[in-house]
């Protein structure tokens, strides 16, 4: 085999080998988005004759309550950002405090440019606390309470409001019981779980706001809602199509290339 052909054969593999072995690299480093929970409803769409099930998942709907500086907030008021809630009250003496400063330390973690001794990046993360015994946790006892750890108001609410609108989001719209392997009592919400929201108010995850390693994946999480563009699900961190059409048209280009030497070589003949 002369030195033309050799090179046609070497191209002939390596262009495939190399177009496999990008397509597996970037398939094997994809990036999992965080799942949806609470499916509404499952629905068939017809597209191109094939039959597919696809879901609506449940959108939480607004709600207005007080925040610890008196201000009526609304939950939309949140645009475009994630949304960590999680449920407390002022005089709680077992795991309260500590979902309190586990949460302060999520918040500091998300400064504006990493520097500590930078305002809280209000731009990517919202923090909502609820409390559960609206009738005692007034606002005033809600602005104590954020004073005392050192809470940012820019992207973190102290909310209170109307005993029933609070509990019915909780159960009824965030589903804090579902999937929750400690028991919830109904007539008192004291539990331990952060609940998240993407920016368009789905919710994408329950952690356990007592556990390191929960937590650190939530603080994941939020990074990586920040990088999804759309209500997809899973991301790839390429376009299959084009991946396809690439590789389509490197065998196409090798053909060329193969086909051409060897007509040289038979001129040359």
């Amino acid at each position: 085999m002369n030195k033309k052909a050799l090179i046609a054969v070497c191209i002939a593999v390596l262009i495939p080998l190399t177009c496999y072995i990008v397509l597996k690299q970037a398939s094997d480093n994809a990036v999992v988005m965080p799942g949806h929970y609470l499916p509404d409803r499952t629905f068939d769409t017809t597209i191109g004759g094939k039959i597919e099930t696809d879901t609506e998942w449940h959108t939480v709907p607004d709600i207005k309550l007080l925040n610890q500086l008196g201000d009526s907030v609304h939950l939309r008021d949140i645009q475009g950002k994630a949304i960590v809630i999680d449920f407390f009250f002022t005089s709680c003496g077992s795991i309260c405090p500590y979902l309190t400063r586990n949460m302060v330390k999520m918040q500091r973690s998300f400064k504006e440019g990493g520097d500590p001794m930078n305002k809280a990046d209000s731009s990517v993360v919202h923090f909502v606390s609820f409390t559960v015994d609206p009738e005692t946790d007034t606002v005033a006892k809600l602005k104590v309470y954020a004073d005392r750890y050192k809470i940012d108001p820019d992207n973190w609410w102290l909310l209170t409001g109307a005993k029933d609108s609070i509990y019915n989001f909780a159960f009824e719209q965030l589903k804090v019981d579902k999937f929750s392997t400690e028991p919830i009592d109904p007539n008192f919400v004291h539990t331990s779980r952060f609940v998240l929201l993407d920016k368009y108010y789905q919710v994408r995850g329950y952690y356990n706001g007592l556990d390191s390693s929960s937590l650190l994946k939530l603080s994941k999480d939020i990074g990586l809602l920040m990088l999804e563009k759309d209500k997809g699900g899973d991301k790839l961190p390429f376009d299959p199509l084009q991946m396809g059409i690439f590789f389509i048209l490197s065998i196409i280009i090798t053909i060329i290339v193969v086909t051409f030497l060897f007509r040289r070589k038979k001129q040359a003949a």
